[in-house]
């Protein structure tokens, strides 16, 4: 009888979850709110609890981390990560100043503490991978200029988390100064060890894992990632380090055929983790937390933006390009979620687990949004801006001196990027005038497209 209940039980949530994606896909917009929303339907004071099929829900959540930090290493060389360290690295310090410290200093305001403080700041800080390339196909923008610099965002991030995360469970575990410093060095240590043997003999170690039958691939690769994933936590690192390193140590042919056969399998265990985070969420305990959430959200939204804005100026993209990229990094979801679980599962703060529900919520809806329509908005803000007269009788800015040139010009015709540009040749008058001419581009500058 009990096998019967868990059946119809699980049965139900796997069938829920597939009409909920559904839904999400007709209107182009990403599953994880509606999956998280079920998880709260179904928990502890939902609308309909569940019962026998709780505990196979958390193991299928655990399994669907591990899987999330898999594929996002197949989608990786160690090489790719070794040169996006070298060459984007303030990019990445950038990143982490400006979306993690607002996490940090809103746990901190709240009384919660530092370990909650860590843990925010994680939250805050790390965009999602899969919202984000999913916005980027749906907007035609993989072969923008600026997505590269949008990737390279995400890649550091990918990577900090092999740091971060073995901070965060030694943090949790409540280990003194001296273990979790051994900790860190034992992850350290292990991912510098597997990103050397990866680049090194990356093709030896594909070679010995590489078959042509589909059936034997999928059952070496899921075995090998689940028997690392549990020696590291065993070793205090953290179960998803260790998937995400045994996805950079595959490569090439065995990468792709790997990528093909677990992303159902991914796809399958990421809605249970979703599902099993709210079945641990009280529907109860958002509403006191969604005013705070909200305002962290809109904050963080803006540092994401400047983030984008700033690594995209960096690399010479269009001012148009700038605006897309920042926009785009908004949406937090599948790992914010991870580092809260992490935090709920370890009891830190009560509150934490709600907060982070109601924010991810927020910036997953707000995400595609911001990418979609952040460019349009400060390209009209900004030829208002141009517009309006800053002088007596209606002169404009004195000097075109400040006017953007190149690459960084217009945003319209007749238009110059930048609050100190002038609107056209007539803002001199007489000998000091400065006629800026800048070709009017089509409906996509090629400044801001491959």
């Amino acid at each position: 009888m009990h096998s019967a209940v868990f059946l119809i039980e699980f049965g139900a949530i796997i069938l829920g979850l597939g009409l909920l994606g559904r839904l999400a896909g007709r209107f182009s917009f990403s599953p994880i709110p509606l999956y998280l929303l079920a998880g709260l339907a179904f928990g502890k004071g939902g609308l309909l609890p569940l019962g026998a099929s709780e505990e196979f829900v958390a193991i299928g959540a655990e399994i669907g981390v591990i899987l999330l930090l898999l594929m996002l290493g197949l989608e990786y060389t160690a090489s790719d990560l070794v040169s996006n360290l070298k060459t984007q690295y303030p990019a990445g310090l950038v990143d982490f100043a400006f979306n993690a410290l607002p996490g940090a200093a809103a746990a901190l305001l709240m009384g919660w503490g530092p370990v909650a403080a860590v843990v925010l700041a994680g939250v805050t800080w790390i965009s999602s991978s899969g919202v984000i390339a999913k916005v980027l196909g749906d907007l035609g923008r993989l072969g923008n200029r600026e997505t590269p610099v949008i990737l390279s965002i995400l890649v550091l991030e990918d990577l900090a988390m092999a740091v971060y995360l073995p901070i965060i469970t030694a943090l949790l575990a409540g280990v003194g100064l001296a273990a979790g410093s051994a900790t860190l060095a034992i992850a350290l240590g292990v991912a510098g060890a597997v990103l050397f043997v990866a680049v090194r003999y990356g093709r030896l170690i594909s070679r010995f894992v590489s078959s042509d039958d589909p059936e034997k691939l999928l059952l070496v690769v899921l075995g090998l990632t689940l028997l690392v994933a549990g020696v590291a936590q065993q070793l205090q690192v953290s179960a998803a380090v260790g998937a995400f390193l045994v996805g950079i140590a595959l490569s090439g042919e065995v990468a792709e055929g790997a990528h093909t056969l677990l992303s159902p399998l991914r796809d399958l265990f990421a809605a249970v983790f979703f599902v099993f985070f709210g079945l641990h969420t009280d529907p109860a305990s958002i509403p006191p937390v969604l005013l705070p959430a909200f305002a962290l959200a809109v904050v963080t939204a803006l540092t994401k933006i400047a983030t984008g804005h700033w690594a995209a100026r960096r690399a010479g993209i269009g001012v148009k390009g700038r605006w897309r990229a920042g926009g785009t990094l908004v949406a937090r979801g599948e790992f914010s979620i991870v580092i809260a679980g992490l935090a709920v599962t370890a009891g830190v703060q009560p509150q934490l687990g709600p907060f982070a529900t109601a924010y991810v919520l927020i910036l997953v809806v707000i995400g595609p949004l911001t990418a979609r329509y952040t460019e349009p908005v400060a390209t009209y803000l900004t030829r208002r801006r141009a517009a309006v007269p800053l002088g007596k009788g209606g002169d404009t800015v004195p000097g075109a001196a400040g006017a953007l040139s190149g690459a960084e010009a217009v945003a319209g015709p007749g238009a110059v990027a930048g609050p100190e540009a002038v609107p056209g040749p007539e803002a001199l008058p007489g000998p000091e005038a400065v006629a800026v001419r800048v070709p009017e581009p089509g409906p996509e500058s090629a400044s801001d497209r491959v």
